[in-house]
């Protein structure tokens, strides 16, 4: 492997790591407040900067750690009872993290950060830090160093070995010294190994090592995780050391320091892009375990099925092959669920990024909202989580911006002035639930049904349900918006949930009581790998339907069906008519009348699947078993191919295909067909 692949996957893994820090350093701030200041809280978030800090330094990322630097000092202040936790410090610090999420990204993506907003920051550091008679409890004079409780000055003797091959993992020395420059004085004295030959040397390997005196106020951690990072391709001693406290120190700012003459910044070495997705999992060894101890008793299960395949059985052993396949088949179904399993997240990381968009919206709009979150253990597909990001993103901001009222209206509601915000998720009948609710204003249906025939989607005179009214929000472009502003009103958002949602296998359920509140129901797939899915025959084929998409299966008759004019067949459902089509006749199979001369004794199966709210039903010929399916894609594999969704593999080694329910639903012109059938139902 070359240099710049190790280098690429190395700050691959330092990126993903940085990014948990980030997230770590924002759901803590968002935890802290001035009433309530918790000094682990503050602990963790140091530690999170502290580590980003010397990660960047030691990849080179010179302007992150610099700038991690001034935030890393506040946070030190704070943890040391030196700082409170005012607004402005925590708004401050949230701002940093924002700018180090995107220094990050850009680091990753080689491109460039936005500097202004950047330096805009820094300075708001800069007033921070330089303020300190006003903001700091107890001034440092930083022209002289803290003596300890014995009267003597800090100081450390360090012993730095790092392995030959330590320049291929890119990992500078120089970097090391620069930051034991950042913490007190320091003095160097490097020392060339005994085995080095110049005749020989190799000029990517290190023969060199490194004996340091630190002195200052440093604990002995402080130091160890500086060299944190290359702990394992380095021998580090460090022994303790008495200074007298007449020794005089000058401060490295007022000397020439070390990262400015003796140690010369190393140019960051240039990598490919990594993506933003590193496509990198985290499991627990829990898991392994038990992925490893399936996989043990799958091999004893073969090597029992294998002495049939011995001549000298004779076959008679007939009850050992059914309880051998018995065994393999429980195997197999185990070790199906466990690697399940390793894809498997809680919900709670994507949870814990709301409570900044509630924060930050809540402020900007003037509202008072307090989130609550449950279930944030509950698991779902790695995939799945990540698609949901978004729709679950604009639920967010609706509720806030049009769910939840001001203060003055909830009071005059008769309400708490603070409003609830609740997100939460559960398993149920083998799928995950998330809900949004609010108990905000609560959808106005006069106003909603207004706009609708306004924008031409309702004719004047229709009767609608309660629940259609509600779903009408879901149409595209469609708000109630009275002015256009840059957190909702442009007629965007809804309309992809949805469609995002029915894309992930899943649908959303909409319960709105006005002035009570909103509450979204969205019930998804566990994993998109494995569909629970319906089998049914058409001629020699087989299809499968998603169990999620069938309403009801109902046998009908010739007589059932009726004809409009211009559009198609038609069904009567209970109060309701439905658009009908023969999947042979969708897939352009072999062309026949809607009904045999047989059938029309007895009658057809008609499936009926809904989607996006809207009905219809598929002609089939037979209806076979219920079992679950693992889902190949067809676009990777083959093309893209219209109405169907993917394809699956038999037991009996056939292939058979997987119904695209949403998009048959929405290639039929489903508001004609529903309307036109009202006025001809005679």
């Amino acid at each position: 492997m070359s240099l710049d692949l190790d280098m690429a996957e190395i700050h691959a893994i330092f990126f993903e790591e940085s990014a948990e820090g980030v997230d770590v350093m924002e759901s803590g701030l968002l935890n802290l407040t001035p009433e309530t200041t918790d000094i682990e809280t503050i602990n963790n978030i140091f530690r999170a900067a502290h580590s980003m800090k010397g990660g960047a330094a030691t990849f080179g990322f010179l302007d992150i750690s610099g700038f991690t630097h001034g935030v890393e000092t506040i946070l030190d202040q704070m943890r040391s009872s030196q700082r409170d936790a005012t607004e402005e410090v925590i708004e401050v610090l949230l701002a940093s993290v924002d700018c180090i999420r995107d220094m990050l990204n850009a680091a990753q993506q080689q491109s460039e950060a936005d500097k202004a907003n950047i330096d805009s920051v820094q300075r708001r550091i800069d007033a921070l830090l330089n303020n300190e008679t006003a903001a700091v409890k107890a001034p440092v004079d930083v022209k002289k160093v803290t003596q300890s409780s014995s009267g003597a000055l800090k100081a450390w003797k360090i012993h730095y070995a790092p392995d030959g091959n330590i320049f291929k993992t890119g990992n500078e020395p120089k970097r090391l010294l620069r930051e034991l420059a950042s913490m007190g004085e320091i003095s160097v004295i490097s020392t060339l190994s005994k085995d080095a030959d110049f005749e020989s040397m190799d000029p990517e390997s290190c023969y060199t090592c490194w004996d340091i005196e630190l002195r200052g106020e440093v604990e002995k951690d402080a130091i160890l995780e500086v060299f944190e990072w290359v702990s394992n391709q380095s021998e580090v001693r460090i022994e303790a050391l008495e200074v007298m406290a007449e020794h005089i120190v000058v401060p490295i700012s007022e000397s020439a320091s070390v990262s400015e003459t003796k140690v010369a910044a190393p140019k960051q070495l240039a990598t490919q892009s990594a993506p933003k997705d590193s496509g990198s999992i985290r499991v627990s060894i829990d898991k392994i375990d038990m992925l490893l101890n399936l996989v043990g008793e799958l091999v004893i299960t073969q090597s029992m099925l294998a002495r049939f395949g011995d001549r000298d059985t004779g076959g008679n052993d007939t009850q050992g092959l059914r309880d051998g396949l018995l065994v393999l088949e429980r195997h197999t179904r185990e070790l199906q669920e466990s690697a399940m399993q390793i894809r498997m997240l809680p919900i709670g990381a994507s949870f814990s990024r709301f409570k900044r968009l509630v924060r930050d919206m809540s402020t900007k709009l003037g509202k008072k909202v307090e989130l609550q979150l449950s279930g944030e253990n509950t698991e779902l597909d790695k995939t799945v989580l990540e698609k949901m990001s978004d729709p679950l993103v604009h639920l967010v901001r609706n509720s806030l911006d049009h769910g939840i009222e001001m203060p003055a209206d909830r009071i005059a509601a008769g309400k708490p002035e603070t409003g609830i915000l609740h997100l939460s998720a559960y398993h149920e009948g083998g799928n995950i639930v998330i809900k949004v609710s609010d108990d905000g204003a609560g959808l106005n249906q006069k106003k909603i049904l207004e706009k609708a025939i306004e924008r031409g989607i309702v004719a004047p005179g229709e009767v609608l349900s309660d629940d259609q009214i509600n779903n009408l929000i879901f149409q595209p472009g469609f708000s109630t918006a009275d002015k256009v502003s840059d957190l909702s009103g442009r007629g965007v958002g809804m309309d992809v949930v949805r469609r995002n949602i029915m894309d992930l296998g899943g649908r959303v359920d909409l319960q709105s009581t006005l002035g009570k509140g909103s509450t979204l129901k969205i019930r998804l797939p566990l994993t998109l790998a494995i569909l629970d899915g319906q089998l049914v025959r058409v001629g020699d084929q087989v299809y499968i339907f998603s169990l999620l998409s069938i309403v009801e299966t109902v046998l009908v008759s010739k007589g059932q069906i009726s004809k409009v004019v211009g559009t198609g067949n038609v069904y009567r459902l209970r109060e309701d008519y439905i658009p009908v089509i023969r999947l042979r006749e969708a897939f352009d199979m072999a062309s026949e009348s809607l009904f045999s001369e047989s059938e029309e004794k007895k009658g057809e199966l008609l499936v009926v699947v809904e989607s996006d709210g809207k009905k219809m039903g598929l002609f089939v010929d037979e209806l076979l078993e219920q079992q679950q399916v693992v889902i190949k894609s067809l676009e990777e594999n083959y093309l893209p191919v219209k109405g169907l969704a993917g394809a699956t593999i038999l037991g009996d080694g056939n292939v058979a295909l997987i119904i695209d329910v949403p998009g048959l639903v929405h290639s039929m012109d489903m508001r004609q067909l529903e309307k036109t059938p009202q006025s001809s139902a005679a």
